[in-house]
């Protein structure tokens, strides 16, 4: 595959394209990378120096990846946080243009607005344009779930209001929804739970808990479910190699003792996945 991945890069630790584009490389496919912000970390240390690109900027380096007459090659588009409310308006147009190359190509959102914790921690005009303008665009979207259910104005937190959360996300546009943490009350103790949900039916994928904030693995996350289900055409396998990767990378972070995922110590879990937890058709 050959995917246009629109995000932001730290020079220290793994968020956005420095979490994305190394697990996509390792799975065999090129990456051409877009940063939005070139930050010398990302900004959960509360301090960062480094520039904020301008909407006008970051346009300028894909049109002069599409003057290189290749846009047609692309086969997704991959975008994450939005370091301003401009940069939909750039995304949106690399999509239209991509789309346009070849309409087979795909677009995915990881809609980053927040979290249960922590609630929303983006500039405020950004999530009504993710939700509005961007969502309605995408094939697939990979929210958790606090971003689920801003998106779709419910409040998702058993099996079936999720899903009826995901159906609501799926009829503004998107024909697949990822819901990268589910975290409903009557699931076992200690777990931890990923759900994707199509038109043909819901999966489920239940992990441990593991204690700890892991800045980019979301970022991972939304990567590796678009390249696996590009590759399979399989939601449940797709969920299930995902899940498996992401969790060991989680495993092998925490067991580290270190901030900052250990994606490159972690990379024989993207090209070779144990598939060590089982998916379940819920729907």
């Amino acid at each position: 595959m050959k995917i246009l991945s629109i995000q932001s890069s730290v020079a220290y630790g793994h968020v956005g394209n420095s979490a994305a584009v190394f697990p996509l490389q390792r799975l065999g496919h090129e990456v051409w990378p877009v940063f939005t912000v070139h930050f010398s970390n990302h900004t959960g240390y509360g301090a960062w120096r480094g520039p904020l690109l301008s909407p006008d900027d970051v346009r300028e380096v894909i049109v002069g990846i599409e003057e290189r007459g290749v846009l047609g090659e692309v086969d997704a588009v991959l975008s994450g946080y939005q370091g301003g409310a401009g940069i939909a308006d750039v995304i949106l147009d690399a999509v239209a243009r991509v789309k346009a190359a070849n309409p087979k190509a795909t677009y995915t959102c990881d809609p980053v607005m927040g979290n249960a914790k922590s609630g929303c921690f983006v500039d405020p005009a950004i999530p009504p344009v993710i939700r509005e303008r961007v969502v309605p665009r995408a094939d697939l979207i990979t929210p958790n779930q606090f971003e689920l259910g801003f998106l779709t104005d419910t409040r998702p937190d058993t099996l079936e209001s999720t899903l009826a959360s995901a159906d609501a996300a799926m009829a503004m546009g998107p024909s697949t929804v990822l819901i990268t943490s589910v975290q409903r009350p009557d699931r076992p103790a200690d777990t931890l739970e990923m759900m994707v949900v199509t038109g043909e039916g819901a999966w489920l994928a239940q992990t441990p808990y593991l204690p700890l904030k892991a800045n980019g693995s979301g970022d991972v996350t939304a990567a590796l479910f678009t390249a696996h289900l590009h590759e399979t055409g399989s939601p449940a396998e797709a969920l299930g190699r995902t899940t498996s990767s992401v969790f060991d990378l989680l495993k092998n972070t925490l067991d580290s003792g270190e901030r900052e995922l250990r994606l490159i110590a972690s990379q024989d879990t993207f090209a070779e996945p144990r598939m060590q937890f089982e998916v379940t058709q819920v729907r």
